[in-house]
């Protein structure tokens, strides 16, 4: 089976990692195999502990041996992604990954403590991606009519059921036809977790995704005649499903060619569309189910209102907001 972390190797190379090397495999599969993650999330965990692997054959650790891992060779880990100047969120990442492995560690009988239990993790400044107003949408959703063709209906009904369901890139790209219902305008999406939710749309993106389909069975029609509802629903030029680096880049591209959406990420649009439904007196629980988030602090991360706006309501409801 393959997995993130490569088995195979140079002689030297295994005898440098030896036991360590053989956990992170084992712990890949596991989290593959057992914990059904993601590929995506299996191979962030595999560079993080790859690095931790890197870090300890340096400083000549018993790499047949993991009783010399420590809080203190866990500490030295961090510091020295601080001192390469890495962000706090990502050395946090590490440190994270670094607990998972060490629990799974002390789980499989091979470790009697977890060491970087202990080992704080570093402080990240909380800030708020941004997120466009609704003037900056219309500009950013309309920028496709200038790309003609298949494509750029396509790109149209990327961008506009990405804002009207707050999809994440890899939610939209796995979705196919049969997860679509156009007549109730409402998807069946898989998220993080496998976990399964109804997400509506509105008119405008079902009309968008209409045009594509047609666009669609004029081009990519299967060999059967008409569409075939276990189809990709986004391809690309090949007739290949699109990847999440492709539509990180298609919506870069309308970006840079949108003043109003000058600097705007790819994650603007769901922001946007939680922020959006706040605004609009929409409540979190809500708005968590929308969005798909297991806790609803995640939730409370990704939405904001304005200060502007908070002191309105303030003024326009509170008893002693007002003089006189």
């Amino acid at each position: 089976m393959e997995t993130t972390v490569q088995r195979a190797g140079t002689h030297e190379e295994d005898e440098s990692r030896g036991a360590l090397a053989e956990l992170i495999a084992d712990f890949l599969e596991y989290l593959e195999l057992e914990r059904n993650c993601s590929k995506h999330t299996v191979r962030a965990y595999g560079r993080d502990l790859a690095a931790f692997a890197d870090f300890r054959a340096g400083g000549g650790g018993n790499a047949s041996d993991l009783k010399d891992i420590d809080q203190l060779l866990v500490r030295s880990f961090v510091a020295s992604l601080n001192k390469r100047r890495l962000a706090r969120r990502t050395q946090g990442r590490h440190l994270s990954s670094l607990r998972g492995l060490f629990r799974y560690a002390c789980l499989s009988g091979r470790m009697q403590s977890n060491p970087a239990d202990s080992v704080p993790t570093p402080k990240v400044e909380k800030t708020l991606p941004r997120h466009l107003r609704p003037g900056e949408i219309d500009a950013l959703l309309e920028a496709p009519a200038s790309r003609a063709g298949p494509l750029g209906l396509r790109d149209r009904a990327l961008l506009e059921l990405l804002y009207a369901s707050g999809l994440r890139v890899g939610e939209l790209v796995a979705l196919n036809w049969r997860d679509i219902d156009l007549g109730a305008r409402v998807l069946r999406v898989v998220g993080k977790g496998d976990r399964e939710r109804m997400t509506p749309f509105g008119e405008p993106a079902e009309q968008a995704l209409r045009q594509w389909l047609d666009a669609w069975e004029g081009v990519f029609r299967s060999p059967s005649g008409g569409t075939d509802r276990d189809e990709p629903v986004f391809l690309n030029q090949k007739g290949s499903r699109l990847s999440a680096r492709s539509v990180r880049r298609i919506i870069d591209r309308y970006v840079a060619e949108t003043a109003q959406a000058a600097g705007a990420h790819p994650h603007a649009l769901r922001h946007s569309f939680a922020t959006h439904l706040l605004e609009s007196g929409a409540d979190l629980r809500s708005i968590q189910e929308l969005l798909g988030h297991a806790s609803l602090a995640t939730t409370q991360r990704y939405t904001h209102v304005d200060t502007g706006r908070l002191l309105q309501v303030y003024r326009e409801t509170h008893p002693r907001a007002k003089g006189g």
